[in-house]
C-alpha cells in the first residue's frame, strides 16, 4: 500500500467522506423507506416450493442471509487483501457491487418482482458490510492513536448528517410527487432507492482518490486463499494470547448485539406494540439520526476526558435503561423520548467501539485488515444471534415486550465483560 503521511487534512476527509456516501444505504434502505415498501408491494404469504413465508419474514430472512455471507467471506478477503495488497481494489469491489444493486431496486415495481428484488436487497446490503471492513482498517493507517476517537466520531456524524439531508429530500418527494414531476409516491420511493445508490457511488469517488492506493500487488493464487484462512486463524491464536482483547470483543460481541437488534426493530416494535403510522415512524428514525449526530460528539469528548472504557460503560448502561424502559412504556410520546436516548447512544457506541479497537489491537503490521475483518466477524455475528433471539423470545412468548428485556440481559452481560477490559493508560487510573 501507497505510504501517506499521518493525520493528513485531506485524507481524512476522504476517508469521513465514505461515510457521508453510504450510511445513506443504512438509513433509506435498511431502516426508513425500503422495509415498508417491501412489505406494501408483495404478496403478504410467499411460496418456495410447498413452504410458506409471510413476506415480513423473507426480509427478515434476507437480512439474516446478506450478513452470513459476509460474515463467512470477509476473512478470506481481508486475509487476501493484506496478503495481495488489495485492501482499496476490494473497498472498491464491494462499494460498486453493492451501490449499483442499490440503484437497481429501482426496478421493483410489484409482487411479481418480489425475488428480483430479494436479491438486490442481499447483493447490496452484502456490498454495505463488505465495504466497512476493508474502510474500518484504514483508521489506523491514516492517524495515529490520540486521532482515533476523533476522526472515528467524524466519520458517523457525517454519516448521519448526510443520510438525513438525502432521506428528507425522498421523504418530500414520497409526500408531494407532482412538486418533483412525479406521478405517485411509489415511483417517488423507487426513484429515492436509485437515488441512494448515485449517492453512494458517487461520494465515494472522493475516498477513492485521496486514500492511500494499493502497491505492490501480487497475483491471487490457490496458495493466497489458504493463506489468508490461515492468518485468521492466526489473528484468533494471538488473541488467545491477549485476554484483554478478548475480553472486549466479547463485551461488543453482546452489547452489539442488543444495539443492533434495537435498531434494526425498534420501528416494528413501534407499530406493532404501540400503532404507530407510518408519518409517526419516520418522524422517529429522524429523532435516532439527529440525535446520534450529537451522541457521537458528546461521548467522543468524553472518551478523551475519562477513557473509553468509562465511556463505553455509561453508554451501556443507558442501553440497559432503554431496554427496561421500553418493557413497561405503553405511551408513544414515553417512547419518542425513548429514541431520543437510542440516538444519543447509537452513534457514540458504535463510533468508539471502532476507535477503541484501533487502540487495543497489536502494532501496526502487514495483517491489520485481518484484525478488522475479525472484528467484523464478531459484529455481523452478533446481529444474526440479537435478531435470532429476539425472534425466539417474541415466538416463544407472543410479546415483543419480553424480546426488549432479554436484550436488556445482553447489555448487563456486555457490562461486565468491558469493565473487565484495559483499553487505555487513562483507563487504568
Amino acid at each position: 500500500m501507497t505510504t501517506s503521511q499521518l493525520n493528513d487534512k485531506k485524507t481524512i476527509r476522504a476517508w469521513t467522506m465514505f461515510d457521508w456516501a453510504n450510511s445513506a444505504y443504512a438509513l433509506v434502505i435498511s431502516t426508513a423507506i425500503f422495509p415498508g415498501y417491501f412489505e406494501q408491494f408483495t404478496s403478504k404469504e410467499v411460496f418456495v416450493g410447498n413452504y410458506s413465508f409471510t413476506n415480513t419474514a423473507l426480509y427478515s430472512f434476507s437480512v439474516s442471509f446478506a450478513y452470513i455471507i459476509i460474515a463467512a467471506l470477509s476473512p478470506l478477503l481481508s486475509g487476501i487483501a493484506d496478503l495481495s495488497g488489495r485492501r482499496m481494489f476490494f473497498l472498491k469491489t464491494f462499494t460498486i457491487m453493492g451501490s449499483i444493486a442499490c440503484a437497481s431496486l429501482f426496478l421493483f415495481k410489484a409482487e411479481t418482482d418480489i425475488w428480483f428484488a430479494t436479491f438486490a436487497f442481499i447483493t447490496a446490503t452484502v456490498g454495505f458490510a463488505g465495504s466497512l471492513v476493508f474502510y474500518d482498517s484504514y483508521l489506523p493507517v491514516i492517524v495515529t492513536e490520540d486521532k482515533y476517537n476523533d476522526v472515528s466520531a467524524k466519520g458517523y456524524i457525517l454519516g448521519y448528517i448526510g443520510s438525513v439531508i438525502l432521506l428528507i429530500i425522498i421523504l418530500m418527494m414520497i409526500q408531494m410527487p407532482t412538486a418533483f414531476g412525479l406521478a405517485d409516491s411509489q415511483i417517488a420511493a423507487r426513484m429515492g432507492f436509485a437515488m441512494v445508490g448515485i449517492w453512494w457511488f458517487g461520494f465515494s469517488q472522493y475516498t477513492f482518490k485521496y486514500l492511500p492506493k494499493d502497491n505492490n500487488m501480487s497475483k491471487i493464487v490457490p496458495g493466497i486463499l489458504k493463506q489468508g484462512y490461515n492468518e485468521i486463524i492466526q489473528v484468533w491464536h494471538n488473541l488467545n494470547k491477549s485476554p484483554n482483547i478478548k475480553k472486549f470483543l466479547t463485551a461488543f460481541f453482546f452489547y452489539s448485539a442488543g444495539v443492533q437488534t434495537v435498531i434494526y426493530l425498534a420501528t416494528i416494535f413501534a407499530k406493532k406494540e404501540l400503532n404507530f403510522d407510518t408519518a409517526e415512524l419516520i418522524i422517529l428514525v429522524l429523532i435516532l439520526q439527529i440525535v446520534a449526530i450529537g451522541g457521537a460528539h458528546w461521548f467522543s469528548y468524553i472518551g478523551n476526558k475519562k477513557g473509553n472504557r468509562h465511556s463505553l460503560l455509561i453508554m451501556i448502561t443507558i442501553w440497559t435503561f432503554i431496554c427496561f424502559s421500553a418493557y413497561f412504556t405503553t405511551d408513544k410520546f414515553y417512547f419518542y423520548v425513548l429514541a431520543g436516548m437510542v440516538g444519543l447512544v447509537m452513534g457514540g457506541i458504535q463510533s468508539l467501539s471502532r476507535a477503541t479497537y484501533s487502540k487495543i489491537i497489536p502494532e501496526k503490521d502487514h495483517n491489520i485488515t485481518s484484525y478488522f475483518s475479525f472484528y467484523d466477524v464478531v459484529y455481523k455475528t452478533s446481529i444474526v444471534s440479537g435478531t435470532f433471539i429476539f425472534g425466539i423470545v417474541d415466538n416463544l412468548t407472543k410479546n415483543m415486550r419480553y424480546s426488549v428485556l432479554t436484550l436488556a440481559l445482553l447489555f448487563v452481560i456486555s457490562f461486565y465483560f468491558m469493565y473487565k477490559t484495559k483499553i487505555s493508560d487513562i483507563d487504568q487510573h
